[in-house]
């Protein structure tokens, strides 16, 4: 039978994406997929659909801070308490220096994300600055595949290839990250959103599950 296979949707200023990359990357049930990172801009996809950030909202701004912890505790996922200073960022640089690395060498994604995302929920490196971007994504993926991914980040087609994938998410029904698209060993495919669905990808992919029922434990 197929290789399940999961694509993930990312924006580096989402935390929730954080988490759902987090679970790809670490969580044992994931090991037998074939995953692929797309990188999007948030605030493009948000545009699209008419969606407003949380932070603006009255009472979820307080709310999802304390929705990610809990997650966090919960899963060991590292993270820091408090947001980052400033947030929410604007990542297009970033996000277009992940484009034009996905283009170039698209196997390193995972682990320049992975940086990132330490750099900005973990460390508070500022990654959105030029000069710590390059120096953030050079100790991870080296000085040279870093270099050439952020001088074409601001090349038109880095850009109009970043839109597009926006663009894509939005048709495939994502408002927001984690957005999911699973496909299972026989071959059907559906979207999930969010973090908090995670036991849903697992049952839709058809995983073993434990005796007990408990998709944590499976994790």
């Amino acid at each position: 039978m197929a290789k399940p296979k999961i694509t993930l949707y990312v924006d580096i200023v989402s935390p929730f994406a954080y988490l759902g990359f987090y679970a790809l990357q670490n969580f044992p049930v994931f090991r037998q997929c074939e995953i692929t990172y797309i990188p999007i801009f948030l605030g493009g996809l948000m545009k699209s659909c008419g969606n407003t950030a949380p932070i603006n909202v009255k009472n979820k701004d307080k709310w999802i801070n304390l929705e990610r912890s809990r997650w966090c505790r919960q899963f060991n996922i590292p993270i820091s308490e408090n947001p980052p200073p400033g947030f929410p960022i604007n990542t297009i640089l970033i996000q277009r220096t992940l484009t034009a690395l996905s283009v170039s060498h698209p196997e390193l994604i995972p682990t320049a994300i992975s940086a990132l995302y330490q750099s900005y929920w973990v460390k508070f490196d500022h990654p959105e600055k030029p000069e710590n971007l390059l120096r953030i994504l050079s100790g991870a993926i080296g000085e040279a595949a870093a270099k050439e991914a952020v001088e074409k980040s601001g090349s038109k087609e880095v850009k109009d290839a970043l839109i597009k994938r926006t663009e894509e998410s939005f048709s495939q029904g994502a408002f927001g990250l984690p957005w999911f698209i699973v496909t299972n060993s026989k071959g059907e495919t559906e979207s999930f959103w969010g973090f908090d669905h995670l036991g849903q990808v697992i049952d839709h992919l058809g995983l073993a599950k434990p005796t007990d029922g408990g998709w944590k434990a499976m994790l």
